[in-house]
Formats: structure tokens, sequence, C-alpha cells
């Protein structure tokens, strides 16, 4: 029983892996945009419907065009690598909603929202751009559906070792399962998480530097962000995202490579 359990998780992995036009990289994926993209549509439009849609204003007009040369940048970069059509199936859209959380988020699909709440941090357009290209970044690196795969895995996993450990007492299974369970929410699903903001931050800055911004107002923003948060967050092994001062570092050293890029796929104008 167990081997069989061991062979259909190593299955499962090699059937999952795909490529990420964007990254390049093979990453664990079991739901394909197809799936994803109509749920994402529907919760959107339901979160629009729950709360306040900021229209016609100053700050409604910047996200729409930053969003829009953010989105420029997007599908200039898929062509430039080759991968134009994988932008088909997105409907991008922008909205600013009327929220004092310091927040913006992007569906899978290119569904982006900017809570009014983070526009006194973000300044300026640069600013704005920052945040755009992170929360789109994650969108085009399919960042949802890789989390979804991996807590999927984690739930395999369990039973996995419930199966493993069934015949030994009650309290050694208990004690196997707590283990897992931080094991691989500190040792996996944290740093993964963590990697992904990176991976975000990196595609982030190459899409703001080709739709026209200067990525080093990238540094800007998150020094203000950091500033906001007076030093009280989570530590950095205990969180989903990096700490204030590894992002800033990270952000730093990709500036050069973000800006070279650009210059390769060509800068909107």
């Amino acid at each position: 029983m167990k081997k069989y359990l061991i062979g259909g998780i190593v299955t499962i992995l090699f059937v999952a892996c795909a490529t990420n036009p964007i990254t390049g990289k093979q990453s664990l994926n079991f739901v394909s945009n197809s799936e994803l993209f109509p749920s994402s549509f529907q919760q959107y439009n339901q979160f629009l419907t729950e709360n306040k849609v900021i229209t016609g204003t100053a700050d409604a007009k910047r996200v729409d065009a930053v969003g829009s040369r953010i989105k420029a940048a997007a599908e200039k970069y898929l062509k430039f690598l080759g991968q134009g059509q994988y932008l088909n199936d997105y409907r991008w859209e922008y909205k600013l909603v009327d929220n004092k959380e310091v927040n913006a988020w992007c569906l899978p699909g290119g569904k982006i929202v900017v809570y009014s709440g983070i526009l006194p941090v973000t300044q300026n357009d640069a600013g704005l751009a920052t945040v755009m290209g992170h929360e789109v970044s994650h969108a085009l690196a399919n960042h949802g559906a890789q989390r979804m795969s991996a807590a999927q895995l984690q739930q395999i996993g369990g039973v996995a070792l419930g199966a493993a450990t069934s015949g030994k007492s009650e309290q050694t299974q208990q004690i196997f399962s707590q283990a897992y369970g931080l094991g691989t929410e500190v040792g996996v699903m944290l740093p993964f998480s963590r990697g992904n903001e990176t991976e975000a931050d990196k595609i982030g800055l190459t899409l703001m530097a080709i739709a026209g911004y200067n990525p080093d107002d990238a540094v800007s923003f998150w020094s203000r962000m950091s500033a906001k948060s007076g030093g009280t967050s989570t530590p950095e092994f205990m969180s989903t995202h990096p700490s204030d001062a590894t992002r800033i570092a990270n952000i730093k050293a990709l500036i050069p490579e973000a800006k070279a890029t650009a210059l390769k796929v060509g800068v909107i104008k």
C-alpha cells in the first residue's frame, strides 16, 4: 500500500509539472488557465458588486492609465519571448476600490484591484507601476495555480503519512502529523510563497521598465512601505513574504537586469 502511494505521488508530480512561458521554469501546476480563469472572473465581478468602485476621479484615471501601460508591457514582453499567444485568454481590467487597507491584487487572467489606501504610499505613477507590475507578475507566473497545487500536494502527503503510520499508536500518529504539518509549512509552503514574491518582484521590475517607468523608483516605494510598517513585520522564516530588508536588497540587485531586458525588448514611450 505504501509503495503504491509513493508511486502515485511521484506520478502526480511528473504529470503536473509545466513550463511557465514568462519564467521558463518548470513548476507544479494541477490547474489550467481554462479551468481557473472562469472562476477568477466570477470572483472578481462578485467582489466589485460588494465594494465601492471609484470612477471618474484623477486617481481612478491614473490606475487605468498605469494599468494599461503594464498590460502593454506584458504583451510586448511575452511577444518578445515568443509566447504572445499565452495572453489570448486574459481579460484585462483595472479598478480602484474605496478601501483604507494598504493593498492591491491581481486575479488570474488580468483582473486587477488597487485599494485607495495604498495610494498615499505609491505617491506617483512609478510607485503605482511598482505595485501593479508586481501583482500582474503573480498572474503571469501562475502563482495562484501553483499555490493551489502545492496545497493539494501537501494534503496528499498528509494522507500518505497517515497510511504509513496507521500501525503506530495514536500518540505516535499525532506526533508525526504535527511534525509534518509544521515541517511542510515552515520548510516548504512559506519558502515557496516567499519565492513567488521574489519572482514577482523580478518580473514586475522588468514590466515597469518596459512600460517606461524607472525601476529605481521601486526601491523608494518599498522603502516607504517598510517605514509604514514601523518594523513590526512577522519574522521572515514565518512569513509568506520576504522581510523588507531582504526584498529591498533583492530589488536593488535585480534592477540592472530589468533595465537591460527592457532595452532588448523595447521601452514603451
